[in-house]
């Protein structure tokens, strides 16, 4: 076997530029099978991640995420969601990206390498004890994630990360690792491919979990959930129709209002 973390092996394909159209989706989509089954494996490390976090945001703390590139940028992605999916302040979870936002769209030339500027950047939003640290990182080497979770652990802070190499330095220099080893991309080191896919998944079940513990979900609903549009204005009135079984109008009604579906779940009774 090579000596090279998984995320750098050579494809189990090649040839590419030859294949057919069909013939790269096909593959493509075989490889990315493989990511929900490599997650499930991971299951009991992501459950004791999240239940750190939900002890942390009940003692009033916060989620952080640090990446640099594809990973920064996922991460960025799922603290970004977080507001109006479950009407959270924006300052509960909070992604950052080395380079800064600029990154988000534009590559930062040895921004990753950077040792000193995650602390920095994490210290401009007084990050504490009561808060937990999510590194991101696919191959588990990037510098400015390791040294900023590093840092925050001799803080005291709870640390954990999502990486999808084994035994990397990442997951070393955290509490809570979390090794999603998805194999060789199918293109070679391209890990915006699986790599990606499956850190946007465990951050989808990071984020989301948490919140509903923190009950920002009823039932089945994001009943917090922002109505910054037509179409979620749209899905709260279905919503109140259902859990309060009243015609559109009334539902209608309420919701402008209260100006929120849970307001309006909370304060039907007292109504009538």
């Amino acid at each position: 076997m090579e000596n090279k973390p998984t995320t750098e092996r050579s494809s189990n394909y090649d040839h590419l530029e030859k294949m057919s159209t069909q013939e790269l989706l096909t593959n493509i989509n075989n490889e990315d099978k493989s990511v929900p089954l490599a997650i499930e494996k991971q299951l009991p490390a992501i459950e004791k991640l999240v239940d750190v976090i939900v002890t942390r945001m009940q003692e009033g703390g916060r989620l952080f995420y640090i990446g640099a590139g594809t990973s920064g940028r996922l991460g960025v992605l799922d603290a970004s969601e977080c507001p109006p999916t479950f009407g959270v302040s924006e300052d509960w979870v909070i992604g950052l990206i080395a380079g800064g936002d600029h990154a988000l769209r534009h590559a930062v030339e040895n921004a990753e390498d950077d040792l000193e500027q995650a602390w920095k950047d994490l210290e401009k939003f007084h990050i504490s004890k009561k808060d937990v640290l999510v590194g991101i990182a696919a191959s588990g080497t990037t510098p400015y994630v390791i040294s900023g979770v590093k840092r925050a652990r001799e803080e005291g802070i709870a640390t954990g990360c999502i990486t999808c190499n084994d035994s990397s330095p990442l997951a070393a220099a955290v509490e809570f690792p979390v090794e999603v080893v998805v194999g060789p991309e199918f293109v070679t080191g391209s890990t915006r491919m699986k790599a990606g896919t499956a850190q946007k998944l465990v951050l989808n079940m990071i984020s989301t979990s948490s919140l509903i513990k923190m009950g920002r979900v009823k039932g089945n609903k994001m009943v917090d959930m922002q109505l910054s549009n037509k179409k979620l204005v749209n899905r709260g009135v279905k919503m109140i129709m259902e859990e309060l079984k009243v015609e559109e109008e009334e539902a209608k009604r309420l919701l402008e209002k209260y100006k929120s579906v849970r307001k309006v779940l909370r304060n039907f009774d007292s109504e009538n």
